[in-house]
């Protein structure tokens, strides 16, 4: 696949998280799922618990800080497909690959896979 655009990391590092998670919540919402099915994925990639993630919101972290602080889980790497029209397995910014990792994940939900699906948990 081709690489994003040059200065996509920069642009998706300066935006705040803040500005994206009420997209995620209608995105799902509108496909049935929950905001509390939304924060049990995002805590599953990046371990930020509820209380952590309102922090997070509150004080308009970009996504590189939010990223950048997180404790990505180790089997974020078994998410696979395209995402914005670029496999998330090829891409080499680990800022854009995590980014997308989430976008993928929240896209998941909202297409109604089982959370379990979602989470990678092994059979």
């Amino acid at each position: 696949m081709n690489k994003p655009p040059a200065g996509t990391a920069e642009r998706i590092a300066k935006m705040t998280f803040s500005s994206v998670y009420p997209l995620y919540l209608a995105k799902i919402e509108k496909k049935g799922r929950t905001e509390k099915e939304l924060h049990e994925v995002i805590e599953w990639l990046t371990g930020y618990d509820e209380k952590k993630l309102g922090s997070l919101i509150d004080d308009e972290v970009t996504f590189g800080t939010f990223f950048e602080n997180c404790r990505l889980n180790p089997n974020a790497q078994l998410i696979k497909g395209a995402i914005c029209g670029y496999k998330v397995e090829e891409l080499e910014d680990p800022l854009i690959q995590q980014a997308r990792y989430l976008d993928k994940l929240v896209d998941e939900l909202g297409k109604g896979k089982k959370m379990d699906k979602i989470l990678r948990v092994a059979e």
